[in-house]
């Protein structure tokens, strides 16, 4: 089957901020559709995407220039690509921008072209996504990290630390584990409302109250977990994406909500103690971006204690994930399609952190869509962890709704991801 059109199109995310969405369709008749997400906490190495930066125009977060490069170049380019030679369709418009971090067409309107195809492919073979992109062998539903209170830049900066999320490391089944978080969620609002303490919701659906610390949350949370009727660490347990490099400068850690200021290893002392004092099994960014010293040295203290996985550290970029092997930084790898640009190059940054022994989690972005991609990529794959938001906001419900969806389609063909049956190791 080959590409017969591909339009693009302005619309909105999660925030309310444009974003763009790919049609292509094909020969056949098949159609394909993928919207773009967009992220606030974004890594100084991420793949760009091309805002039109005019005040005049949605406050300069149009995506008019990203749509035309869809329309008046990619659309010309690649009529009559074989759209199921998608290696080759990806690089081909790799080499099209002709940049190191596609600045020149646009990271979002190549994802976007890159994530039409395959689903136009898929519905041409009238087979779900991640039987298209996995074959026979994708079959796994992931364990879901789900966010409960929200901080960072996606909470107002209430608190330093963005995430405040629970793992049901006690589920057998994906739809145990939803439940055991819907359980979990409504224990931490009625210990809100209980308390009088007033909540907003942050960008990706958690609770966002304002705290006297980093570590209140923590506390309420663990209590949440009890009074919801689990065991903390055995039952339901904690991870924290913790977003460093936004408050971190020469070589400080800046907790400007409690007047404190660190260096790499009193932060590193700092979340040693939370482990030691709450049920935490996975923490997120604990150091900056390119403090690498910093995190060889989180590394060696604390990755045979939790996960550690890289975000902003490794930007799904198989070069930066190659590096912190080399380096043994991290054990675990988040991935994002947004940051590297296209679908080949995600499941290669996939396959490399596998083979490398660490461990991906497939991360939705705090800009999100209705669109679904990201859950067929994780089934496809046997990614094993999902990284999507809260128990609220329909964005988010999206992908856990499709994630059921599949669960049902795959039957007694399926089977349930825990890495953390045994606790980390």
């Amino acid at each position: 089957m080959k590409i017969e059109h591909i339009r693009g199109r302005q619309v909105f995310d999660s925030r309310g901020n444009p974003t763009i969405e790919v049609d292509v369709q094909l020969d056949s008749g098949a159609k394909g559709r993928a919207i773009v997400p967009s992220g606030a906490s974004v890594g100084v190495h991420e793949a760009i995407e091309i805002r039109d930066n005019n005040p005049g125009k949605f406050l300069g977060r149009s995506v008019y220039r990203a749509v035309d490069n869809v329309n008046n170049i990619l659309n010309g380019k690649l009529k009559g690509f074989n759209a199921n030679s998608q290696r080759e369709l990806d690089q081909f418009m790799i080499e099209i921008d002709g940049t190191e971090h596609k600045s020149s067409i646009g990271a979002n309107a190549i994802l976007g072209v890159s994530l039409a195809t395959a689903q136009a492919m898929a519905n041409g073979l009238n087979i779900p996504l991640y039987s298209y992109l996995g074959g026979a062998n994708a079959n796994v539903l992931p364990m879901p990290m789900i966010q409960m209170i929200g901080g960072g830049i996606h909470a107002g900066n209430a608190t330093e630390v963005q995430d405040f999320l629970i793992i049901p490391v006690s589920a057998t089944t994906f739809s145990e584990a939803m439940e055991i978080a819907f359980n979990v969620y409504n224990s931490t609002k009625k210990i809100f409302q209980d308390r009088k303490i007033p909540v907003a919701v942050s960008d990706e659906g958690g609770f966002w109250p304002q705290f006297d610390s980093n570590e209140t949350p923590l506390s309420l949370l663990t209590k949440a977990i009890e009074s919801a009727g689990y065991i903390p660490l055995k039952d339901v347990s904690i991870a924290l994406d913790i977003a460093s490099s936004h408050f971190y400068s020469d070589g400080i850690y800046k907790l400007s909500s409690e007047q404190k200021e660190m260096n790499a290893s009193q932060f590193i002392d700092l979340q040693e103690n939370w482990i030691k004092k709450y049920p935490i099994i996975s923490l997120e960014d604990s150091c900056a971006e390119d403090d690498w010293a910093s995190w060889a040295q989180l590394t060696s203290r604390l990755g045979n204690k939790v996960q550690l996985i890289g975000d902003d550290l490794f930007t799904t970029d198989i070069k930066r994930i190659r590096k912190g092997v080399e380096n043994k930084v991290g054990n675990a790898v988040l991935i994002k399609m947004n940051q590297i640009g296209t679908l080949t190059e995600t499941l290669d940054a996939i396959d490399m952190t596998r083979k490398a022994g660490y461990r991906p989690v497939i991360s939705a972005r705090s800009g999100e869509t209705e669109d679904t991609t990201m859950v067929h990529l994780c089934v496809a794959t046997n990614a094993g962890q999902i990284k999507v938001g809260s128990m609220a906001r329909s964005e988010r419900l999206a992908k856990y709704n499709e994630l059921l969806r599949i669960e049902e389609d795959l039957g007694a063909r399926g089977s349930f991801a825990n890495p953390f049956k045994s606790g980390f190791l």
